[in-house]
């Protein structure tokens, strides 16, 4: 093969985003790569020169192996937002410059829609300089909010650690003799499938979870009161889902509703998101007269590589191996997808698509798929169900998980 290969890992991370990076570098290795470079904190690491020759640090089966059960992203990430080439052309020529020099022929991004806009924008710069390099995207979001793909890497293992922890908040409630309010704020900024995911608690060992809020759908306060109001006569335990992006009706956030809220935007423009479900429990306590707890999973649900689906981490490899195949067959401004061709028994295969249609683009739940009793139908259950099987179990040292820290490589 002529040319050198180097991949990065952008925006946040998930359970299984190093599996993706595993199966990168080891079918690239298998097709005769001679270098195979990583990005230290994506493409603005890259932009700084700081790179590591991963040939020199994936040495050995257990080396790979440890990586596909470490959770986070082992390269580092970034959120950082290319500019447009016409008002910075010299950001593009410094990328290229670096690429150049490392005789890199095939560059991979492993990320969600801020990612693909940076595949889009250097595969267009690229072609409009001639360059022979090939540019492709490897998904993964725990959002599962990417377009066209069935669904995403990583989202079967957040769904799954989601659903066993709601189930385990369902116990607990039910320790006193008196009821309790749990508020569970899940990550979801305008796509509420992490959230959806609490309805799979719901089995022949759990009662499941009482109200599902999703961001696909207005959220009215004093709705969710009555509902809580209501609930509260039967004396149970009562435990809520509710996404963290959910919006009341002129467009601002829950958690901006409250009175000591502070802003921060990130380069891409999205707002932090943290404190719908503590608004929610004050103002139960305050409106009701009823002791509310908040509970927020807040990073748990990217980083929980121990309650990792065993499905998931296989797509994951699997979606980073197509990449290479498509990439070193010529393609170029791809992305991998994942088409679903059964349900029972669970069947996907990966193809590409064109990353035009796929950057900044947002896959929401269909609104059919949400009832008007403020949870979701079993098609959506049906539909993340076969995500979130199976096991691989963490590689114990000690008491502990074993992980690969590239750095101390």
């Amino acid at each position: 093969m002529k040319g050198n290969v180097i991949v990065g890992q952008s925006g946040g991370p998930t359970a299984v985003i190093n599996s993706s990076l595993a199966g990168v570098f080891k079918t690239a290795k298998d097709r005769g790569a001679k270098k195979i470079y990583g990005m230290l904190n994506g493409i603005k690491g890259l932009l700084d020169e700081k790179y590591i020759d991963l040939t020199e640090k994936l040495d050995s089966t257990m080396a790979i192996d440890l990586l596909k059960r470490t959770p986070s992203s082992a390269l580092g990430s970034c959120r950082f937002k290319l500019p447009d080439v016409e008002k910075d052309p010299e950001t593009y020529k410094k990328i290229f410059e670096v690429l150049n020099k490392l005789e890199i022929k095939y560059f991979f991004y492993i990320g969600g829609n801020d990612s693909m806009d940076t595949i889009q924008k250097l595969c267009a710069y690229g072609k409009s300089v001639n360059s022979d390099i090939s540019f492709m995207g490897v998904p993964k979001t725990i959002d599962n909010d990417l377009a066209i793909t069935d669904h995403t890497p990583g989202f079967g293992s957040a769904a799954k650690f989601i659903a066993s922890t709601m189930k385990e908040i369902i116990r607990d409630g039910h320790v006193y003799d008196y009821p309790t309010i749990s508020i569970v704020e899940i990550m979801g900024r305008n796509a509420g499938w992490l959230t959806a995911s609490a309805a799979l608690a719901k089995s022949d060992d759990c009662e499941g979870v009482d109200l599902i809020y999703l961001p696909e759908k207005v959220f009215d306060v004093d709705h969710f009161l009555n509902k809580i109001k209501e609930l509260s006569k039967t004396g149970k335990s009562i435990v809520v889902a509710v996404s963290e992006g959910v919006k009341v009706a002129d467009g601002r956030f829950v958690f901006e509703l409250a009175a000591e809220h502070v802003e921060f935007v990130d380069a891409f423009g999205h707002k932090q998101m943290s404190g719908t479900a503590t608004f929610l429990a004050n103002k139960v306590t305050a409106e009701l007269g009823t002791k509310a707890r908040a509970i927020e999973l807040s990073t748990l649900q990217r980083c929980a590589a121990h309650m990792a689906s065993r499905t998931d981490i296989t797509e994951a490899y699997n979606v980073g191996g197509a990449a290479v195949k498509a990439a070193f067959e010529g393609e170029s401004g791809k992305v991998v997808v994942i088409k679903r061709v059964s349900d029972d028994p669970y069947m996907a295969i990966t193809e590409t698509a064109d990353v035009e249609k796929i950057a900044n683009i947002e896959k929401k739940i269909p609104l059919e798929w949400i009832t008007d009793d403020d949870y979701v139908t079993q098609d959506l259950i049906h539909y993340i169900h076969p995500l979130i099987q199976a096991e691989l179990s963490p590689i114990m040292v000690d008491g502990l998980p074993r992980h690969l820290n590239l750095s101390m490589q």
